[in-house]
């Protein structure tokens, strides 16, 4: 596993889960005065990056205007990715 600092437009995000909106805004203050606490988790198979973890963090991110994230990093085969799909 590593950390890296990714682009937010390299990451896919096939699940779309609901957001808590105070918990985003909550977050984008942290963010904006502290930076990112805790990384988001990323999967990287066969060269792409996908994302199942971290929407509020994302949504952060995004209505922030950054464009990168921190992340954790691992990779893993196209067997793992298919199970977290599921």
């Amino acid at each position: 596993m590593r950390l890296a600092t990714l682009p937010l437009a390299s990451i896919r995000r096939p699940l779309q889960r609901s957001l808590d909106e105070a918990k985003v805004a909550d977050l984008m203050a942290s963010i904006a005065s502290e930076g990112l606490k805790e990384p988001i988790d990323v999967l990287e198979v066969d060269g792409q990056l996908w994302g199942f973890n971290g929407c509020h963090r994302v949504a952060a991110h995004e209505r922030l205007g950054l464009t990168a994230i921190q992340a954790r990093v691992r990779r893993a085969p196209a067997e793992t990715l298919r199970l977290h799909l599921r």
